[in-house]
């Protein structure tokens, strides 16, 4: 039975499932966004966010801890330094992934995962929705407080017939 077995196994022995998850992040790390199925993605979102979250306080231990989860010290330098930097003030949530369809093969569902902050066009996006102020429909009806005495005042008068 397995019962309180959440995690995906993805159809793989330990040993396999870790290293593949481990060249995953290390490639999420090292291109900023990868294309992969969709499950891999959800299982490799529960591996690599809580090693971004080590990122943000830079300590030898923290650096240890995550050279023993990638064993790439390239990925640990681009981590601690670069992504580091961007997702400091960051709660968490440092991953996106957007759906793409279905591969022609054998049908699964593939998607795009990403670090956040690192998608230009989407960025580029939020600041413009940011600059954009919301407009209440109370704000344009005091203009016509009463709409037939406006209306009436606007038509010209007609000259009375005698």
């Amino acid at each position: 039975m397995r019962h309180n077995k959440k995690f995906n196994h993805l159809g793989r022995q330990k040993q396999h499932r870790a290293s593949m998850l481990a060249n995953m992040t290390i490639s999420l790390i090292f291109h900023k966004r990868i294309n992969t199925t969709l499950a891999k993605a959800k299982a490799l979102r529960m591996y690599a966010e809580p090693l971004i979250n080590r990122a943000k306080e830079d300590t030898m231990a923290n650096r240890r801890l995550v050279f023993s989860y990638l064993q790439n010290k390239e990925a640990v330098k681009i981590l601690f330094q670069e992504i580091a930097e961007k997702i400091g003030n960051r709660p968490g949530g440092y991953t996106r992934i957007l759906k793409t369809g279905n591969r022609l093969g054998d049908n699964a569902k593939t998607c795009f995962i990403e670090l956040v902050d690192y998608n230009e066009a989407m960025l580029k996006d939020s600041k413009d929705a940011k600059t954009k102020t919301r407009r209440s429909r109370r704000k344009a009806a005091p203009a016509a407080e009463n709409p037939v005495a406006e209306a009436a005042a606007q038509e010209p008068e007609l000259p009375a017939a005698e």
